[in-house]
């Protein structure tokens, strides 16, 4: 059986994983979901990319959690890089903290990039727009766009519930240059997860397969139906997929 912690995307806490941590332990798995730095209601908002990525090493740390298959789901993808860089090599007698990485409808950025780099110019444009709106250098997604491009593969009622869970997102991440050199020279093994009907990025030369993917170089490709969030309208075939992407 496997480990897995699973680090969740933008506007998320980590309690959007919960049902797919019921169907994952029901399986025989252990399963963690932490919530990054400055996610969530009611928290500090002012993180950088870097404080976002030490929340996450100090719980796998913290727990102990050695031989992890660790996800990211899509802004998670450039958290989980930077861990992998941070305790990927393991230490001198111990087992590796890290077995495989799962990029889930995950940023893969190149090296020196920010996640803003990676996205349209209008979506870049409306992000910077409301991020200087806010008074906390904030950005929110509108509902119509959770509606039509992120969960668009359920109904309005799910839309609507699922939305009420989110939160603004810190946007000094987003736009944080990643130094990536140390990433792309790990041996960790490496899973890509994609969701067929996924159109928070516009598939094609924006989309996530094989535009994000492809960086990974060597890995293993598993796909599902589903769109951005199907954590919310199909976790139980997700958790399926993620026991598939993380197997030995």
């Amino acid at each position: 059986m496997s480990t897995f912690v699973l680090v969740h995307g933008s506007w998320h806490d980590g309690s959007a994983w919960k049902a797919v941590i019921d169907h994952l332990e029901a399986k025989g798995h252990q399963a963690f979901a932490p919530t990054i730095a400055g996610h969530g209601k009611s928290v500090n908002k002012n993180v950088n990319h870097a404080q976002c990525t030490q929340s996450i090493v100090d719980y796998i740390v913290s727990k102990d959690l050695t031989d992890i298959v660790l996800l990211g789901h899509s802004f998670g993808g450039t958290i989980i890089a930077k861990v992998a860089e941070a305790i990927g090599n393991g230490f001198a007698g111990q087992r590796q903290r890290i077995r495989r990485l799962i990029f889930f409808a995950a940023f893969v950025l190149n090296d020196g990039e920010s996640l803003t780099d990676n996205i349209p110019l209008d979506s870049q444009v409306l992000f910077d727009k409301l991020a200087r709106e806010s008074d906390d250098h904030t950005v929110m997604l509108p509902f119509d766009i959770w509606r039509e491009a992120f969960l668009n593969n359920a109904d309005l009622e799910l839309a609507k519930s699922s939305y009420a869970q989110l939160s603004p997102e810190p946007y000094q991440p987003w736009i944080d240059k990643l130094d990536l050199q140390q990433f792309y020279s790990l041996p960790i093994p490496k899973s890509y997860l994609y969701c067929t009907e996924d159109t928070a990025l516009p598939q094609g030369e924006w989309g996530w397969h094989p535009r994000m993917s492809s960086r990974l170089r060597q890995f293993r490709l598993v796909q599902m139906p589903g769109s951005h969030e199907v954590m919310f309208s199909n976790p139980v075939d997700l958790a399926e997929k993620i026991i598939v992407a993380g197997r030995d």
